[in-house]
This record gives structure tokens, sequence and C-alpha cells, in this order.
């Protein structure tokens, strides 16, 4: 059976562990790969920075972070772990977009 919650979003009301579980699987899944697809972005973007401050820009990173607070806010997730998984997803891909612009040299 299917709840309606913030913004139209459909919640399942699972009946049992294992129909928790499959639909978490399923959503992981999405997760991944919006994830690979932002990665390929940050990779991209490493070509217009000029140098490591730009590939660190803590301005942009705090800017995210607001962004991504709100609209958990407005969503109703935990803004906390949103922020939490933000900023280790931003670290993590920072290094990758530093190994990115020093190959560009």
């Amino acid at each position: 059976m299917l709840k309606q919650a913030k913004d139209n979003q459909k919640m399942i009301n699972c009946h049992s562990l294992e129909e928790v579980r499959s639909h978490i699987n399923n959503i992981d899944e999405q997760m991944v790969k919006l994830i690979a697809s932002r990665g390929e972005l940050v990779k991209q973007a490493a070509r217009f920075k000029h140098d490591s401050d730009a590939v660190k820009a803590p301005t942009r990173v705090e800017e995210v972070i607001k962004k991504v607070k709100n609209s958990a806010r407005l969503n109703g997730a935990n803004e906390e772990v949103v922020e939490s998984i933000y900023r280790a997803m931003i670290d993590g891909f920072i290094k990758v977009e530093m190994e990115e612009f020093s190959n560009k040299k």
C-alpha cells in the first residue's frame, strides 16, 4: 500500500523485512547510478579550473551543503544525515578532481 509523502512522493508500506530490504536495495542502485553520473561531471569540471584552490572551492562546497540541507528539509529527510553524506561525497570527489586536475598539467 502506498502513502503520500511531501511533494507527491510515494512512500511504500512494506509488509515484511525482506520487502523493506528489497526496496532499499533498489534505491541504493538508483543512488549509485546518480553518484556515477555526478562523478563524471566532477571529472569534467577539472578541465575548467586553473588551480587547486578552484578544485577545493570551499565557497562552492558550502553552497551545495546549504542547498541540499534545504532540499532535505523540504522533502522530509534528516538534514544532519544528508549533510554528512554530502560532505563525505564531496570530499571524495575533490580527491578525484584533484587527480584529474594534476593529470591535465
